[in-house]
């Protein structure tokens, strides 16, 4: 235990000093913050996870917890490259509002006008995923909002439920506009300039560097006992925009401050994206542009959670109006709190509670 509270300590000090070496120190007890998230990390089962927090715009701690891999007994590291799963949302939501930004789509123009909506919402509304239920393609008046807002289900604009499948299908309309892939358009236009080197974009046609996959973690499910044991392959996926990303706390921290210093899209732009989704009844879906929208004791909560089950988990909250950000990846599931499709509650999440009543102003 000493030798590995040693290792985070290191980490803390390495990874934050180049972000802003004459910081000065926070008002908080950092350590104390590490040790609860690692107390809840083992109270979870998780082998090993990072974590970082972004405060004022700069990275205020970086560190990895436990084990990338039990058997070898490799230690988690600030900069371990995991799946993020759909903590890639925000990041997609990034690359759309760009284009939004650039003129070069709107965001309320039928997807049909851009690519062939009809022939795959017919087809896959007739499969008994549970993300088909409920799926009307008449009228094909679904718009790209409708997509990234999870609220194509149903009448287009009627309901929100989260929905990874048409999310992930929102990539195709943006491809055929810009005429290139998708992962080359996140790559050139959020992971380049903002200098996010440990991070990839990754599908059945496009493998990680092999330098990347040296380092990836080894993932974990648990057994009837509740131990860990090495998960099953993640299937392959395609270049849609719902997952796709292998990156580091370190990276995401980078795209964190990027973001709030408007070096990635305009005011205008982040508003929509920060903003809930009008429905068409008059009230409010807990969504915007990639992100979940949440109010918690009169703090603005933008977040995400990423689940890949019986395999890896991911967290990332930004609490708006405190301009503070807690990003979190984990080698098995473990941070995941059975979030319903149908509601925003980061809330319940033991991880979020413990940021909260660390990072947290309650003046």
């Amino acid at each position: 235990m000493k030798s590995l509270l040693c290792h985070i300590a290191l980490l803390v000090l390495l990874i934050c000093s180049p972000f802003d070496a004459e910081a000065t120190p926070p008002p908080v007890n950092l350590s104390d913050f590490l040790k609860e998230i690692d107390a809840l990390r083992i109270q979870a089962r998780i082998p090993g996870l990072s974590v970082a927090v972004v405060k004022d715009q700069q990275l205020l701690v970086a560190a990895g917890l436990g084990y990338t891999n039990l058997e070898q007994k490799i230690l988690a590291a600030a900069d371990t490259p995991y799946d993020i799963a759909s903590v890639t949302k925000p990041i997609s939501g990034v690359a759309a509002m760009q284009l939004v930004d650039a003129k070069q789509i709107d965001l309320d123009r039928p997807i049909a006008e851009y690519s062939d909506w009809r022939g795959f919402c017919e087809a896959f509304s007739q499969q008994p995923s549970i993300f088909a239920k409920d799926l009307s393609c008449e009228p094909a008046t679904h718009t790209l909002r409708h997509l990234l807002t999870h609220t194509a289900t149903q009448q287009p604009g009627t309901n929100f439920s989260y929905n990874p499948v048409l999310f992930s299908w929102a990539s195709r309309p943006i491809m055929a506009v810009v005429e290139q892939s998708f992962s080359e358009l996140v790559v050139q236009n959020v992971f380049t300039p903002t200098q996010m080197h440990q991070s990839a974009r990754t599908h059945r046609e496009r493998p990680l560097p092999q330098a990347m996959q040296r380092r990836l973690p080894s993932y974990y499910s648990l057994d009837n006992d509740g131990n860990a044991v090495l998960a099953a392959p993640g299937s392959p996926q395609g270049d849609g925009a719902a997952g796709g990303v292998h990156s580091t706390v370190v990276d995401l921290a980078k795209f964190d401050i990027a973001l709030d210093r408007g070096e990635l899209l305009s005011a205008d732009a982040r508003q929509v994206m920060f903003s809930p989704t009008p429905l068409k009844n008059g009230t409010l879906a807990p969504y915007g542009i990639g992100w979940f929208i949440e109010d918690y004791q009169d703090h603005l909560l933008a977040w995400h959670s990423g689940w890949w089950e019986n395999r890896s988990s991911s967290l990332y909250i930004k609490v708006l109006d405190q301009d503070v950000s807690l990003i979190m990846l984990a080698n098995s599931e473990g941070i995941w709190w059975h979030n319903a499709l149908d509601k925003a509650e980061v809330a319940r999440s033991a991880f979020a509670q413990v940021f909260f009543a660390t990072f947290l102003s309650t003046e």
